[in-house]
């Protein structure tokens, strides 16, 4: 019985002290952000309302790229890497970011006494819009991203707003060897 009730507190200390309660860190299959002192290459991508302009970008396995990230739109847009797998659960995401009054249509409140009650775990990453492979950008403003690609694969950039993806706003990102 002593033994068991040790190791029960021993378990429950370990627990506590671990990073587990503490916001996930992602980690991405296909790379991970980088300094832009470390780009090989910038690529300009123009935010319309509903579109990309370019469709389509092909980089190298091994790349470091910076996303130059221009909202010519009215609207408030995201710029996010990933498959469409990744881009379905981000829509379920900036959903609930909408639904809770902190995504407008052309920028993001900062979280209020009102939305204090809310289960912020639910929603994947604490009320925030603070995914590694992801950035938001206002109207009539510019943001970058910079990433380096760790192997070929298909991915996409998307807007995961809710319904712009569904317009339109996705593009193809080809990661070859």
């Amino acid at each position: 019985m002593f033994l068991r009730t040790s190791l029960k507190i021993a378990a429950s200390l370990l627990a506590l002290s671990s990073p587990a309660w503490a916001t996930p860190v992602h980690t991405f299959a296909f790379g991970q952000p980088a300094a832009a002192s470390q780009a090989t290459r910038s690529i300009e991508i123009v935010m319309g309302d509903m579109n990309f302009d370019p469709k389509s970008i092909q980089v190298k396995a091994g790349e470091t790229v910076r996303f130059v990230l221009v909202n010519k739109g009215q609207l408030l847009h995201e710029f996010n890497l990933g498959d469409a797998a990744m881009h379905a659960s981000h829509q379920q995401e900036m959903l609930q970011m909408q639904q809770s009054g902190m995504l407008t249509p052309t920028g993001m409140k900062e979280m209020s006494h009102d939305m204090a009650g809310m289960d912020h775990a639910a929603m994947g990453h604490g009320m925030q819009h603070d995914d590694r492979n992801s950035v938001l950008v206002e109207p009539g403003k510019t943001a970058e991203l910079t990433w380096t690609f760790s192997k070929a694969t298909a991915l996409e950039f998307a807007c995961n707003i809710p319904g712009h993806y569904q317009a339109g706003m996705v593009g193809k990102l080809t990661v070859s060897q």
